[in-house]
């Protein structure tokens, strides 16, 4: 078996092999008398300048149902029979997929890798193929959903990221290869700009496509990109962290999480919740020129449709087991918000001041916390910043969280229980976006709603267009024109200056129901 080798022809010794699992689980042929077989005879046909002869070999326990002949080509095996669920197909490797392995240093896909599979027994006519072909079948499980996408393999899986690809081994299926983008914001175009693309490709075997394993993990990976929109504090909670979490929580730690898209700085960010959820460094899978095996992976996140939000009726988890989660992860104390009663007039609850620097400020934050001390509240004023750890323990610590509607108002993932929640909406047509990014996650997290929506008077556009202008006086006009026009001057060019008088009764109300 030397250069010369032009094709590789395996054939069944019996044509009616069945496959039988015993008290084992291992699978064994059998013919149909009942007498089991470990064998099938690989017949390889060598063609030289000088003719070709024929080699018949013994393969243990190698497992096929029907004749399957490999034509070697410049390198790439091609085949010359019709593949079905159970044959050794040979298109497992696209040509710049093969070149891609081949550039990075890892073995590629081509006839000197598949023949060093083979190796002589001490001499003997009997040869074995080398890497354990699966005894099972496996088949990846893409999940394609509202909102996202992901892959559940198990088996011999092999990531090789800098070119970006999961190879599955697999011994009676037909190849198959998916696309998949895994950051959890389906169908979202502008996000998923920033996520790299992975290939999973099934149906490859060792020495034919699959490429050699270089670290073998003893644990389960998830691969999910850090791309996206992250950064943005929404963003980070909705699309990443409670997806990781709904994804992860069942290994109780025992997961290695793989980066593309690596972002240090979100790492450090989140380095607490990802110490939780994983007790392993994470990889920046990337840069990894070497193969990673694992027996089970997961690429892409399982998220709810819905904003800030896990289904328990198709989830083991909740946003109640969610929010138990951090308040452990950043040992917070309170549980629940303060219930007044005549017991604790002498407490008073306390009201967090959300304050932004950029758009949508609080231009009299000082009047608004002088309503709120001279109503009873003990107030704080802050801005959420990168910290998550000062974030989270400043924000359970008090019964009632005022902003204008952000990023920073996903924080109330760490407010008590029955803590409440006053979104301040500005004019431009906020009302949708307001309710599906936290009044609706509001239910499921046991915290309660009021909703102060300003007027044209309390917004700073006033101050810069004219009240005839269709900015003020016809907002949806502006949002025909598109998420960019939208963003451009209600989100972006928008500062509020609460009145006072008209925003006594919100937080009047807010009182009352810390007594319900």
């Amino acid at each position: 078996m030397d250069a010369d080798l032009k094709m590789v022809k395996m054939a069944e010794s019996a044509r009616s092999l069945k496959l039988r699992d015993n008290d084992t689980g291992s699978l064994i042929p059998t013919v149909d008398d009942g007498t089991s077989r470990s064998e099938i005879e690989v017949v390889v046909v060598v063609a030289n300048s000088t003719g070709s002869s024929n080699e018949t070999i013994i393969v243990g326990n190698a497992i096929s149902s029907n004749t399957t002949v490999l034509s070697v080509v410049n390198d790439d095996f091609s085949t010359n029979s019709t593949s079905r669920n159970d044959t050794i197909s040979s298109n497992t490797l696209a040509d710049d997929e093969g070149d891609r392995m081949s550039s990075s240093g890892t073995p590629g896909f081509n006839y000197t890798k598949a023949v060093s599979a083979l190796e002589t027994n001490n001499g003997s006519n009997s040869q074995q193929v080398m890497g354990a072909v699966p005894e099972r079948k496996m088949k990846p499980i893409c999940n394609v959903e509202g909102r996202t996408e992901f892959c559940e393999m198990k088996g011999d899986i092999r990531i090789h990221g800098k070119s970006s690809t999961v190879f599955m081994s697999a011994s009676s299926m037909e190849n198959s290869s998916w696309i998949i983008s895994p950051y959890a914001r389906k169908g979202d175009e502008e996000a998923l700009n920033h996520v790299t693309k992975w290939s999973i490709k099934s149906g490859a075997m060792d020495g034919y496509g699959l490429p050699r394993c270089d670290q073998k993990h003893e644990v389960p990976a998830i691969v999910f990109s850090l791309g996206g929109y992250a950064g943005n504090n929404f963003h980070d909670y909705t699309d990443i962290i409670i997806p990781l979490y709904q994804t992860s929580r069942q290994f109780d730690g025992e997961v290695k999480f793989l980066f593309t898209d690596k972002n240090p700085w979100w790492i450090n960010k989140f380095k607490t919740i990802l110490g939780k959820l994983s007790r392993y460094e994470p990889i920046d899978i990337d840069k990894e020129e070497q193969v990673h095996c694992f027996g089970s992976v997961i690429v892409g996140l399982k998220r709810d449709p819905k904003e800030l939000r896990i289904d328990p009726s198709k989830s083991h988890y909740s946003m109640k087991d969610f929010r138990q989660f951090l308040r452990s992860a950043y040992s917070l104390k309170k549980g629940t918000a303060i219930k007044m009663t005549d017991k604790v007039r002498k407490r008073k609850p306390r009201l967090l001041i959300l304050s932004r620097r950029r758009t949508r400020a609080f231009t009299n934050t000082n009047d608004i916390a002088r309503l709120a001390r001279s109503l009873g509240y003990k107030v704080v004023v802050t801005e959420a910043d990168s910290n998550v750890a000062r974030v989270a323990e400043t924000v359970n610590a008090c019964d009632v969280m005022v902003g204008v509607h952000g990023a920073g108002l996903t924080n109330m993932v760490f407010l008590p229980d029955k803590a409440i929640l006053i979104q301040i909406v500005p004019i431009g047509g906020f009302e949708w976006i307001a309710r599906t990014d936290f009044e609706e996650p509001s239910k499921d997290m046991n915290i309660r709603y009021l909703e102060y929506k300003i007027k044209t008077e309390e917004s700073s556009l006033i101050q810069q267009y004219p009240a005839h202008h269709e900015v003020i006086s016809n907002p949806s006009a502006i949002q025909k024109q598109g998420w960019e026009a939208f963003k451009s001057v209600y989100l972006q060019q928008q500062n509020v200056n609460l009145d006072i008088h008209r925003f006594r009764d919100t937080l009047l109300r807010a009182f009352e129901l810390l007594h319900m």
